[in-house]
């Protein structure tokens, strides 16, 4: 079988389009990048669906834990204590027992036993924490004068929020963000560790390198080809992050912004 064919038969084999059956013997370099490729869609979906719903949940959050009143402040503390103070590998586990408890008296809650939806639901919780984190002493360090100036020009509510403090916040969060996007993709590789089971051996990309480590007794192919994958995975996240962050600095000189770019980021 020749490399364009591997491809053609297992590039979208993680989400079923394909080749059914795993190769079991003679594996190639070729089946082996294909397929450890094809679980990176995987990866790629449970950090971008998180990272994305994250993001406005993490805003309303750090919002609710600098807020004067009390009953909205101490919920946000606690939400966010709580999943910053235990592992995320603890909370992948309990969320699972919780699940499958719930599954066998409302069954409205089996789509959650699966990967698909119940561990992008607590990698979502998890980054919505952390993020929140961030974007809170974010918000404490925006400069007062900038929030008198605004008082000055009678600009208030909804306006002052999204001229003002919010591009004010993000721009002081985006550095520690981008490493938090960095971790949250890092993160998806414990997928395969939680009791969330794959659908019909449609796994992630750590879920074919195991495979083919297991199979062929030699972790030193599979493993480095999945970290490979995963520091391309890195540079895109920052390149992407990158631009957003110059986007957001476009007001400052260019001597003073530090873009992270890709040959920098190789030499670093």
């Amino acid at each position: 079988m020749s490399c364009l064919q591997t491809i053609q038969d297992y590039a979208l084999r993680s989400v079923g389009i394909g080749e059914r059956l795993l190769p079991r013997e003679d594996f190639t370099l070729c089946e082996q990048v294909t397929l450890i490729g094809s679980g990176m869609i995987w990866n790629i979906y449970f950090g971008l669906i998180a990272i994305v719903l994250g993001f406005f949940a993490a805003t309303g959050m750090a919002l609710a834990k600098n807020s004067q009143n009390v009953w909205i402040r101490k919920p946000a503390d606690f939400f966010i204590y709580v999943f910053r103070g235990s592992p995320l590998f603890i909370q992948m586990f309990f969320a699972y027992a919780v699940f499958v408890v719930l599954k066998q008296s409302v069954p409205l809650f089996a789509p959650f036993t699966s990967a698909w939806l119940g561990a992008t639901l607590v990698l979502f919780l998890n980054t919505t924490a952390y993020t929140a984190e961030i974007f809170y002493g974010a918000l404490q360090s925006i400069p007062k004068g900038d929030l008198e100036a605004a008082d000055a020009y009678g600009i208030s509510g909804r306006t002052r929020f999204t001229r003002i403090v919010w591009p004010s916040m993000l721009r002081l969060a985006w550095p520690a963000y981008t490493n938090e996007a960095i971790f949250l993709f890092h993160a998806t590789a414990l997928v395969f560790f939680s009791g969330f089971p794959v659908w019909g051996q449609r796994g992630d990309a750590l879920y074919y390198a195991s495979y083919f480590a297991d199979k062929t007794f030699n972790p030193f192919v599979p493993y480095p080809i999945l970290a490979g994958f995963f520091i391309l995975l890195t540079l895109t996240v920052i390149t992407i992050f990158g631009q957003v962050g110059k986007r957001l600095n476009r007001h400052l000189p260019q001597a003073v912004i530090r873009r992270p770019g890709f040959m920098r980021t190789m030499m670093r």
